[in-house]
Protein backbone atom coordinates (compact mmCIF):
# COMPACT_ATOMS: atom_id res chain seq x y z
CA UNK A 1 0.00 0.00 0.00
CA UNK A 2 2.97 2.29 0.59
CA UNK A 3 4.45 1.37 -2.70
CA UNK A 4 1.36 2.11 -4.50
CA UNK A 5 1.11 5.39 -2.21
CA UNK A 6 4.22 7.03 -3.09
CA UNK A 7 3.92 5.43 -7.25
CA UNK A 8 0.31 7.57 -6.85
CA UNK A 9 2.28 10.65 -5.55
CA UNK A 10 5.56 10.21 -8.17
CA UNK A 11 3.02 10.83 -10.88
CA UNK A 12 1.48 13.78 -9.81
CA UNK A 13 4.95 15.52 -9.17
CA UNK A 14 6.45 14.41 -12.59
CA UNK A 15 7.01 16.64 -15.48
CA UNK A 16 5.00 15.65 -18.23
CA UNK A 17 7.26 17.01 -20.71
CA UNK A 18 11.29 15.38 -19.11
CA UNK A 19 9.04 12.74 -17.40
CA UNK A 20 11.31 13.72 -14.07
CA UNK A 21 10.19 15.14 -11.02
CA UNK A 22 9.86 18.48 -11.29
CA UNK A 23 12.13 21.53 -10.99
CA UNK A 24 10.87 24.86 -10.29
CA UNK A 25 7.60 23.67 -10.82
CA UNK A 26 5.33 26.50 -12.59
CA UNK A 27 1.55 25.98 -13.09
CA UNK A 28 -1.28 26.54 -15.48
CA UNK A 29 -4.47 27.27 -14.79
CA UNK A 30 -5.86 23.99 -16.26
CA UNK A 31 -3.97 22.18 -13.23
CA UNK A 32 -1.18 20.72 -14.89
CA UNK A 33 2.64 21.85 -13.89
CA UNK A 34 5.98 21.89 -15.43
CA UNK A 35 9.36 22.19 -15.12
CA UNK A 36 10.58 25.80 -15.75
CA UNK A 37 13.01 25.23 -17.93
CA UNK A 38 11.00 22.55 -20.12
CA UNK A 39 7.78 24.93 -20.01
CA UNK A 40 9.86 27.81 -21.28
CA UNK A 41 11.62 25.69 -23.67
CA UNK A 42 7.54 24.19 -25.28
CA UNK A 43 6.64 27.92 -25.59
CA UNK A 44 9.95 28.56 -27.63
CA UNK A 45 9.42 25.75 -29.88
CA UNK A 46 5.83 26.67 -30.14
CA UNK A 47 5.72 30.39 -30.86
CA UNK A 48 8.48 29.58 -33.94
CA UNK A 49 6.33 27.09 -35.06
CA UNK A 50 2.88 28.95 -34.77
CA UNK A 51 4.06 32.42 -35.97
CA UNK A 52 3.55 34.15 -32.28
CA UNK A 53 -0.32 32.40 -31.55
CA UNK A 54 -1.09 31.67 -27.85
CA UNK A 55 0.64 28.71 -26.38
CA UNK A 56 -1.18 25.67 -25.49
CA UNK A 57 -0.71 22.99 -22.53
CA UNK A 58 1.51 19.94 -24.03
CA UNK A 59 -1.35 17.89 -21.65
CA UNK A 60 -4.53 19.25 -22.25
CA UNK A 61 -3.74 21.41 -25.31
CA UNK A 62 -6.01 24.27 -23.47
CA UNK A 63 -4.62 27.62 -25.01
CA UNK A 64 -2.86 30.33 -22.69
CA UNK A 65 -0.70 33.47 -22.19
CA UNK A 66 3.12 32.94 -21.02
CA UNK A 67 1.75 35.35 -18.64
CA UNK A 68 -0.69 32.80 -16.69
CA UNK A 69 2.32 30.90 -15.88
CA UNK A 70 2.44 31.22 -12.37
CA UNK A 71 5.09 29.48 -9.79
CA UNK A 72 3.44 26.88 -7.63
CA UNK A 73 5.20 26.82 -3.97
CA UNK A 74 3.05 23.80 -2.82
CA UNK A 75 3.91 21.61 -5.43
CA UNK A 76 8.04 22.25 -5.01
CA UNK A 77 7.23 21.32 -1.18
CA UNK A 78 5.36 18.04 -2.35
CA UNK A 79 8.37 17.42 -4.40
CA UNK A 80 10.96 18.08 -1.93
CA UNK A 81 9.42 15.74 0.42
CA UNK A 82 8.74 13.20 -2.10
CA UNK A 83 12.42 13.31 -2.75
CA UNK A 84 13.33 12.76 0.86
CA UNK A 85 10.92 9.96 0.99
CA UNK A 86 12.04 8.09 -1.83
CA UNK A 87 15.82 8.20 -0.79
CA UNK A 88 14.99 6.82 2.41
CA UNK A 89 12.46 4.02 1.15
CA UNK A 90 15.08 3.32 -1.37
CA UNK A 91 17.82 3.43 1.11
CA UNK A 92 16.11 1.16 3.35
CA UNK A 93 14.93 -1.37 0.35
CA UNK A 94 19.05 -1.71 -0.54
CA UNK A 95 19.68 -2.21 2.85
CA UNK A 96 17.47 -5.56 3.28
CA UNK A 97 19.47 -7.23 0.34
CA UNK A 98 22.47 -9.37 -0.08
CA UNK A 99 25.25 -6.36 -1.73
CA UNK A 100 26.61 -9.76 -3.14
CA UNK A 101 23.49 -11.49 -4.34
CA UNK A 102 21.18 -8.90 -4.43
CA UNK A 103 18.77 -11.09 -2.46
CA UNK A 104 16.78 -10.51 0.74
CA UNK A 105 18.68 -10.87 3.95
CA UNK A 106 16.96 -13.49 5.88
CA UNK A 107 19.00 -15.74 7.71
CA UNK A 108 21.59 -15.10 10.45
CA UNK A 109 25.12 -16.74 10.87
CA UNK A 110 25.83 -17.46 14.47
CA UNK A 111 29.30 -18.00 13.94
CA UNK A 112 29.89 -15.06 12.12
CA UNK A 113 27.07 -12.85 13.46
CA UNK A 114 26.23 -11.54 9.91
CA UNK A 115 22.84 -11.36 8.24
CA UNK A 116 23.02 -13.36 4.91
CA UNK A 117 20.91 -14.30 1.83
CA UNK A 118 19.68 -18.24 1.20
CA UNK A 119 22.42 -17.80 -1.75
CA UNK A 120 25.16 -17.00 0.91
CA UNK A 121 24.25 -19.82 3.39
CA UNK A 122 25.38 -22.37 0.52
CA UNK A 123 28.59 -20.32 -0.40
CA UNK A 124 31.63 -21.66 0.57
CA UNK A 125 32.23 -19.16 3.55
CA UNK A 126 29.45 -20.20 5.25
CA UNK A 127 28.65 -23.44 4.10
CA UNK A 128 28.30 -25.67 7.36
CA UNK A 129 27.55 -22.50 9.79
CA UNK A 130 24.69 -22.58 11.79
CA UNK A 131 22.10 -20.50 10.57
CA UNK A 132 18.86 -19.30 12.21
CA UNK A 133 16.09 -17.29 10.26
CA UNK A 134 16.48 -13.62 11.00
CA UNK A 135 13.26 -13.12 12.88
CA UNK A 136 14.31 -15.99 15.51
CA UNK A 137 17.88 -14.11 15.88
CA UNK A 138 16.03 -10.57 16.65
CA UNK A 139 13.51 -12.55 19.21
CA UNK A 140 16.70 -13.99 20.72
CA UNK A 141 18.44 -11.40 21.00
CA UNK A 142 15.76 -9.13 22.23
CA UNK A 143 15.17 -11.53 24.73
CA UNK A 144 19.02 -11.34 25.99
CA UNK A 145 18.43 -7.71 25.89
CA UNK A 146 15.21 -7.54 27.95
CA UNK A 147 17.42 -9.96 30.45
CA UNK A 148 19.67 -7.36 30.56
CA UNK A 149 17.48 -4.11 30.45
CA UNK A 150 15.87 -5.95 33.83
CA UNK A 151 19.16 -6.25 35.47
CA UNK A 152 20.31 -2.71 34.40
CA UNK A 153 16.85 -1.44 35.67
CA UNK A 154 17.57 -2.98 38.56
CA UNK A 155 20.91 -1.97 39.71
CA UNK A 156 19.23 1.38 38.87
CA UNK A 157 16.86 0.92 41.31
CA UNK A 158 19.04 0.08 44.04
CA UNK A 159 21.78 2.92 42.94
CA UNK A 160 18.50 5.10 42.94
CA UNK A 161 17.48 3.71 46.55
CA UNK A 162 21.51 4.32 47.59
CA UNK A 163 20.81 8.18 46.34
CA UNK A 164 17.66 8.71 48.60
CA UNK A 165 19.28 6.92 51.42
CA UNK A 166 22.79 8.90 51.06
CA UNK A 167 20.14 12.31 50.59
CA UNK A 168 18.64 11.12 53.82
CA UNK A 169 21.81 10.68 55.67
CA UNK A 170 23.31 14.21 53.95
CA UNK A 171 19.95 16.02 55.21
CA UNK A 172 19.81 14.57 58.84
CA UNK A 173 23.94 15.27 59.27
CA UNK A 174 23.18 18.54 57.84
CA UNK A 175 20.45 19.21 60.38
CA UNK A 176 22.11 17.86 63.34
CA UNK A 177 25.60 20.50 62.25
CA UNK A 178 23.10 23.37 62.59
CA UNK A 179 21.76 22.19 65.80
CA UNK A 180 25.48 21.83 66.83
CA UNK A 181 26.30 25.18 66.34
CA UNK A 182 23.33 26.94 67.18
CA UNK A 183 24.21 25.09 70.55
CA UNK A 184 27.72 26.51 70.60
CA UNK A 185 26.29 29.81 69.64
CA UNK A 186 24.39 29.44 72.35
CA UNK A 187 27.20 28.99 74.64
CA UNK A 188 29.15 31.72 73.95
CA UNK A 189 26.13 33.95 73.90
CA UNK A 190 25.57 33.14 77.39
CA UNK A 191 29.61 33.27 78.34
CA UNK A 192 29.56 36.50 76.57
CA UNK A 193 26.62 37.64 78.63
CA UNK A 194 28.25 36.43 82.21
CA UNK A 195 31.54 38.05 81.25
CA UNK A 196 29.42 41.24 80.89
CA UNK A 197 27.67 41.23 83.93
CA UNK A 198 30.94 40.22 85.14
CA UNK A 199 32.89 42.73 83.72
CA UNK A 200 30.24 45.24 84.70
CA UNK A 201 30.23 44.52 88.44
CA UNK A 202 34.43 44.75 88.64
CA UNK A 203 34.29 48.28 87.06
CA UNK A 204 31.51 49.11 89.48
CA UNK A 205 33.54 48.13 92.80
CA UNK A 206 37.01 49.48 91.46
CA UNK A 207 35.15 53.04 90.60
CA UNK A 208 33.27 53.42 94.14
CA UNK A 209 36.66 52.35 95.73
CA UNK A 210 38.34 55.07 93.37
CA UNK A 211 35.02 57.30 94.81
CA UNK A 212 36.01 56.37 98.60
CA UNK A 213 40.27 56.70 97.83
CA UNK A 214 39.73 59.99 96.27
CA UNK A 215 37.36 61.34 98.67
CA UNK A 216 39.85 60.31 101.18
CA UNK A 217 42.77 61.77 99.69
CA UNK A 218 40.24 65.39 99.56
CA UNK A 219 39.77 65.50 103.25
CA UNK A 220 43.28 65.05 103.68
CA UNK A 221 44.07 67.56 101.64
CA UNK A 222 41.89 70.04 103.34
CA UNK A 223 43.98 69.45 106.76
CA UNK A 224 46.99 69.53 105.10
CA UNK A 225 45.90 72.60 103.97
CA UNK A 226 44.75 73.99 107.04
CA UNK A 227 47.90 72.53 108.67
CA UNK A 228 50.12 74.55 105.82
CA UNK A 229 47.89 77.59 107.33
CA UNK A 230 48.73 77.36 110.48
CA UNK A 231 52.23 76.65 110.33
CA UNK A 232 52.69 79.66 108.42
CA UNK A 233 50.86 81.42 111.55
CA UNK A 234 53.17 79.66 113.64
CA UNK A 235 56.69 81.14 111.58
CA UNK A 236 55.31 84.41 111.60
CA UNK A 237 54.66 84.36 115.04
CA UNK A 238 58.41 82.94 115.93
CA UNK A 239 59.89 85.16 113.20
CA UNK A 240 58.15 88.24 114.99
CA UNK A 241 59.28 86.69 118.30
CA UNK A 242 63.21 86.61 117.29
CA UNK A 243 63.40 90.35 115.85
CA UNK A 244 62.22 91.80 119.77
CA UNK A 245 64.27 92.04 122.36
CA UNK A 246 66.00 89.13 124.35
CA UNK A 247 64.09 90.06 127.77
CA UNK A 248 61.02 89.70 125.96
CA UNK A 249 61.96 86.72 124.58
CA UNK A 250 62.54 85.17 127.63
CA UNK A 251 59.49 86.50 129.89
CA UNK A 252 57.12 84.70 127.19
CA UNK A 253 59.24 81.69 127.35
CA UNK A 254 59.00 81.33 130.91
CA UNK A 255 55.52 82.45 130.91
CA UNK A 256 54.14 79.90 128.47
CA UNK A 257 56.51 76.87 130.35
CA UNK A 258 54.61 77.66 133.40
CA UNK A 259 51.07 77.67 132.26
CA UNK A 260 51.49 74.20 129.80
CA UNK A 261 52.99 73.93 126.67
CA UNK A 262 51.67 76.38 124.00
CA UNK A 263 51.92 76.23 120.54
CA UNK A 264 54.67 78.41 119.82
CA UNK A 265 56.81 76.97 122.77
CA UNK A 266 56.03 73.60 121.92
CA UNK A 267 57.06 74.13 118.13
CA UNK A 268 59.74 75.97 119.54
CA UNK A 269 61.49 73.02 120.63
CA UNK A 270 60.83 70.45 117.66
CA UNK A 271 57.43 68.95 118.54
CA UNK A 272 54.49 68.36 116.10
CA UNK A 273 50.68 68.97 117.43
CA UNK A 274 48.94 65.25 118.50
CA UNK A 275 46.16 66.32 115.46
CA UNK A 276 48.20 67.36 112.86
CA UNK A 277 48.33 65.31 109.23
CA UNK A 278 51.57 65.41 108.91
CA UNK A 279 52.03 63.14 112.46
CA UNK A 280 50.33 59.97 110.41
CA UNK A 281 50.34 58.36 106.90
CA UNK A 282 46.93 59.03 105.02
CA UNK A 283 45.17 55.80 104.77
CA UNK A 284 43.96 55.13 100.97
CA UNK A 285 41.52 52.46 101.24
CA UNK A 286 43.40 50.28 98.71
CA UNK A 287 43.63 46.79 99.03
CA UNK A 288 45.46 44.81 96.48
CA UNK A 289 43.21 41.89 97.19
CA UNK A 290 39.77 43.21 97.03
CA UNK A 291 41.33 44.45 93.85
CA UNK A 292 42.10 41.84 92.06
CA UNK A 293 38.86 39.97 93.38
Amino acid sequence: MASKLLTNIEEEVTCPICLDLLKEPLSLDCGHSFCKACIAAENKEYMTSQGGKKSSCPVCQIAYCSGELRPNRHVANIVERFREVKVTSEAGQKRNLCERHEEKLLLFCKKDGKVICWVCERSQEHRGHETVPMEEAVQEYQEKLQTALQKLREEQQEVEMLEATLREERTSWKDQMQNEKRHVQAQFKRLKTILECEELRMVQKVESEEKAVLNTLAVTEDELVQQSQLVRDLVSELEHRLQGSAIDMLQIYFFERQHGRERAGGWAEGEREPDSPLSREPDMGLDPRTLRS
